[in-house]
């Protein structure tokens, strides 16, 4: 080797290590040009690296090293004579091991790391890995030190070669996990296994064995760092810990009891940092989140729940962004209620927070009111009836003598308006007056305006008797209130004019007035966050009070959402985008003439990237970086490149904090975005026509998004397109079936032959239940839109995304750590219902389209579906099940036929449900199973009629699902009147049946009751002369033109032609009724 070649590498390596930028800038240029095209320079630089004094220069030598090695897939490398090579491999181990320096160390280890990926997989190194385990089990601390850091950087960068040798990596594994003297080998031996655990297949049994025999030791190292303090090695090791709970692999099935109280331990450890016990909580929050089967199978919601009570009573931070221990484990009770059955979750739950509710102190009370409010979204459903219990702890906390439980109680209102609107609202005879309160507390202002808005959003009419006064109090707050309260109050007026609609037109004008300097601020932070929340509520408006009112105002405000665009926020960009929606929904062909500008925008936002400018930090998965620090996604899968970092040792001084900027509100921003195009083009129709192939090249290139709430709106929007584009192609009216199929035009077949390929695709690999939810829902609505050519060469794909889903197979339902033989648990998450109730849409639809031609496919779906109704089940699940069948029936028609003696048996056992909402799907199905089955079910009449009977006995004040079983009693027995009149007792009937009229909520099924009426006076007539009086007083109800459209065009004109050849037999009584105005000829 030329020693002035070194020299003079040196001389400019020590150079590159100067302060100095212009010396640093020629260095590098020299070493680029001169040096490292060179093979030379490989073993110059292993020859510094042994050599040079100074431990920055030896640092830069090694880092530069890897860096020539690696580059070129070894070309370099392999441009050395071979035994230089052997030379420089024999020489580094010696050279890692003698060297002093702990980042020198590690860097001259991810050298070897460089050559071993080159040389293993080829069998040209054959004693590295003797080497490695003779270092390892060295008696020196140091030596082992580096022997399991080398060991784990050649693990990290190579697989090949090492799959035979894996069980003697354990049991050496195994005694380093217990060194005695180094906390550096158990901790680096627990990262070696965290990579090992990657490359462990399903298949590979005494593998998964050996792996899991570990488990306890690797949980003790855990333990011992953070134990000691030791934030780094901490962080490592629950990195390691998220990797092995993510992988398919079910690597810690058995352990996981065990690690569930180890990590609910050190999550409640006040001794220990609080950004460690952060840590233990959010792997925690992952062990729900991914271990839920076995969480569920060994009944740990209620010991883990009473583990992080007493962590929600701990101070919270002032600051929303900062974590804290009880930040987290109030995440912890929302990934519960939302991942497992709510029967395993609120039970428990409800105990606990009646306990600490009751305590004398106000923490105990905050807590309890916080895990109330983040276990709505979760156990909505089963809370229902118990609201009657729940209520008195709301009522008390937010009249509480502490200021933090009345905030946490608003907290508490604002998740149960969003999640139970119908018993919120039912309560806003107590709730208005006591928030109204609250809202003039300082204390509570900004969490009472913001439960005030939740509230007003689901008032509807009741708000009519409030307006005044909630208008008169928020306005006010606009003069005085800081900026954070006065953005809620803003939101809150919103809602108030969603609540109201034309009933807001008195307090508009001047309320734009007050509103028109809030939508000028370009201060950064809170004046955004403002100026934006005044743009949303200003859409509110222009949907409450209708374009004509708004007119004079929408040219200015178009103006001021292009201005905010400009300024360079996505949380403006995001406004602006609702508000151009929000715009073309209320002015659809006025808002055409600003396409040119608002369609570039939205394309320019989804192509957007999402990093920021931080360049030389590349991350593998950014979803998993955006995530981490919430405790939302596991630490693993981030890579960082050191090409400028001449420190070499990234695993050692990373500074997460920027890895993390990686920008969650330009996701937010491309979400809507993508969203708003569907919208628009749904709006301005032909006008949106020049932008509809640039559009779907965008949004089908979003779908492998890794931000779900992207690849949902990409999803929604695309299949608007398809409906909309359908629609402005002069469609004749499809009929079912594949026999007479509607051809469509040849642009809307290839526009869905360009998108609905890309959303098979995604189905595949989705593993968002919320998004395959919308899939789901967004086919269903398409085939109907469509009809049978949508289907056309794509049935067996469509059919395979619904039973998937219902036998609870789809990559989104899949636990790895179940048994593939075992079926999937009954008992299932409230969002586990929602994307089977989905799915039950999808089938409904395929029946729809294709009439008498499902009957083969029914005979698959039946089991799948009727499965779902079960006693054990819940509400959801049984009520979708019914209601599913019900739209399958109506859809095959006289085609259900084979199928009406189980169905109609699952029905009676339906009837008899304890809760109405089944009950009234029940009585829909039935009554539709009797009008299109060509079986004579005549012999059924009075068993039906018997089990339909109890449905008619209704309150006055009962909830609306009882009124709507009733209305499809109603209905049912209006079918059995037109199918077999004979078969029915009229003497007992339709006293009833009358008595139940006019209908209360469901007016669809005025139809059949109607038809049935229509059907008696042409058939009987004398039957109804006892009832006429009633029936005229029905007819005049469901005709008042003051009213909703309770019968349609149809059934309207055959009453009218009925009413005039009553008027003519007793026009007294048809008078007396008020209904002379609908003779005709009148």
């Amino acid at each position: 080797m030329d020693p002035s070649f070194v020299q003079n590498l040196h001389n400019l390596l020590v150079q590159s290590t100067s302060n100095d930028t212009v010396q640093l800038k020629a260095a590098t240029a020299q070493l680029n040009r001169e040096f490292y095209k060179d093979p030379a320079c490989i073993a110059a630089l292993a020859s510094i690296i042994a050599s040079s004094p100074e431990q920055a220069v030896r640092q830069l030598a090694a880092v530069e090293l890897r860096k020539r090695i690696s580059q070129n897939s070894g070309d370099l490398w392999l441009q050395l004579a071979g035994e230089q090579r052997e030379e420089i491999k024999a020489k580094l181990p010696e050279l890692v091991l003698a060297e002093t320096n702990n980042l020198v160390r590690h860097s001259t280890a991810r050298v070897i790391a460089a050559i071993a990926y080159i040389e293993m997989p080829i069998g040209t190194w054959p004693q590295l890995l003797p080497y490695l385990e003779q270092t390892c089990i060295s008696p020196q601390a140091p030596h082992r030190e580096v022997g399991i850091y080398i060991l784990y950087t050649v693990l990290e960068n190579i697989v090949d070669g090492f799959e035979s040798h894996l069980q003697s990596l354990f049991k050496l594994f195994a005694g380093l996990l217990s060194d005695p003297e180094s906390s550096e080998v158990r901790i680096t031996t627990v990262r070696a296994l965290g990579v090992v655990a990657q490359y462990i297949d399903t298949d590979d049994k005494a593998d998964i064995k050996s792996f899991q025999d570990l488990l306890p030791g690797m949980i003790q190292v855990i333990g011992q760092s953070v134990e000691s303090g030791n934030e780094t090695g901490a962080r490592q090791l629950f990195d390691v810990l998220e990797t092995l709970l993510i992988l398919e692999v079910p690597l810690l099935g058995q352990h996981i009891p065990q690690l569930a109280q180890f990590l609910l331990q050190c999550g409640s450890n006040h001794s220990y940092d609080p950004e460690l016990r952060v840590l233990a909580l959010n792997a925690l929050n992952w062990t729900v989140q991914y271990k839920k089967s076995k969480v569920q199978s060994h009944n740990l919601a209620a010991p883990i729940l009473e583990g992080l009570m007493p962590i929600t009573t701990e101070e919270e931070p002032e600051d929303i962004d900062d974590d804290a221990p009880s930040r987290s484990a109030l995440r912890i009770i929302d990934c519960l209620a939302t991942s497992l059955p709510p029967t395993q979750v609120f039970p428990a739950l409800r105990q606990l927070i009646q306990q600490y509710f009751s305590s004398a102190d106000a923490a105990h009370r905050r807590g309890a009111m916080l895990a109330l409010g983040v276990s709505v979204e979760g156990c909505s459903e089963f809370m229902t009836p118990l609201m009657a219990q729940v209520w008195p702890i709301i009522e008390a906390g937010l009249q509480d003598q502490d200021g933090t439980v009345r905030k946490a109680s608003c907290v508490a209102v604002s998740c149960l308006c969003e999640w139970l609107e119908e018993e919120c609202a039912a309560k806003h005879a107590s709730l208005v007056p006591t928030i109204m309160q609250l809202v003039n507390d300082p204390i509570t202002q900004r969490t009472a305006c913001t439960a005030l808005d939740a509230l007003l959003e689901i008032m509807h009419d009741v708000i009519d008797q409030y307006l005044n006064l909630i208008m008169e109090r928020l306005v006010g707050l606009l003069d005085t209130a800081p900026i954070p309260v006065k953005s809620v109050v803003i939101g809150a007026i919103g809602s108030a004019a969603h609540a109201s609609k034309d009933k807001f037109l008195p307090y508009f004008a001047p309320t734009m007035d007050r509103f028109k300097h809030f939508l000028v601020l370009t201060g950064e932070g809170e004046e955004q966050e403002l100026r934006g929340i005044t743009m949303d509520a200003v859409g509110t408006f222009a949907e409450a009070v209708g374009k004509d009112v708004f007119r004079p105002y929408f040219a200015d405000m178009m103006q001021q959402a292009f201005a905010g665009i400009e300024l360079g926020s996505a949380r403006l960009r995001e406004c602006s985008f609702l508000f151009f929606g929000v715009m073309s929904r209320v002015f659809g062909d006025e808002f055409a003439p600003y396409l040119p500008n608002v369609v570039p925008a939205l394309i320019s936002s989804c192509k957007q990237a999402e990093h920021g400018e931080e360049e030389r930090l590349a991350v593998s998965n950014p979803e998993v970086a955006a995530n981490f620090a919430s405790g939302l996604s596991p630490a693993n899968a981030i890579a960082v490149m050191d090409d400028v970092d001449i420190s070499g040792a990234i695993e050692d001084s990373l500074d997460m904090d920027k890895l993390l900027e990686v920008n969650s509100t330009i996701c937010i921003e491309k979400e809507i975005a993508a969203d708003t195009i569907g919208t628009i083009f749904a709006a301005t129709t032909t006008h949106f026509l020049p932008y509809v192939e640039q559009c779907t090249i965008e949004l089908v290139g979003l779908l492998p998004h890794y931000y779900d709430g992207i690849r949902k709106s990409a999803t929604d929007s695309l299949l608007e397109i398809i409906r909309t584009f359908y629609s402005l192609s002069d469609p004749q009216e499809w009929t079912p079936g594949f026999t007479n199929i509607t051809p469509l035009d040849q642009r809307v077949k290839e526009l869905i032959g360009h998108i609905v390929p890309y959303l098979f695709e995604m189905f595949e690999s989705e593993d968002n239940k919320k998004v395959v939810s919308s899939l789901c829902v967004g086919f269903a609505e398409t085939i109907t839109k469509v009809g049978p050519a949508f289907l056309e060469g794509r049935l067996e794909h469509f059919a395979s995304v619904a039973i998937q889903v219902l036998e609870q197979k789809a990559i989104c339902q899949q636990d790895p750590d179940q048994d593939e033989s075992e079926d999937a648990p009954e008992d299932s998450a409230e969002y586990d219902s929602i994307l089977v109730s989905s799915a039950g849409d999808l089938v409904a639809a395929l029946a729809t389209a294709l009439d008498g031609e499902f009957a083969s496919g029914f005979e698959k779906f039946f089991p799948l579906i009727s499965k779902y109704y079960k006693k054990n089940r819940s509400l959801s699940d049984r009520s979708s099940a019914i209601g599913c069948l019900s739209e399958i029936i109506g859809g095959m028609k006289e085609a259900i036929t084979p199928w009406t003696e189980p169905l109609l048996e699952l029905f009676y056992r339906a009837l008899s449900d304890e809760e109405a909402e089944v009950q009234c799907n029940a009585a829909f199905a039935s009554g539709l199973l009797i009008e299109h089955s060509t079986m004579d079910l005549s012999p059924q009449y009075l068993h039906l009629l018997t089990a339909l009977r109890p449905l008619f006995v209704v309150a006055p004040d009962s909830p609306s699902a009882k009124i709507n079983a009733r209305d499809n009693a109603v209905g049912a027995v209006g079918r059995m009147l037109v199918k077999n009149t004979a078969a029915m007792p009229l003497d007992q009937v339709l006293p009833v049946f009358f008595e139940a009229l006019p209908l209360g909520n469901d007016f669809l099924e005025n139809r059949p009751v109607f038809r049935a009426i229509f059907h008696l006076f042409k058939t009987q007539p004398a039957v109804l002369a006892p009832y006429l009086d009633k029936l005229l007083h029905v007819f005049a109800f469901v005709l008042d033109p003051t009213g909703p459209d309770q019968v349609g065009d149809e059934i309207r004109a055959e009453l009218i032609g009925l009413i005039g050849v009553l008027n003519r037999e007793e026009p007294a009584k048809v008078q007396a009724a008020g209904l002379t105005a609908f003779v005709p000829g009148q």
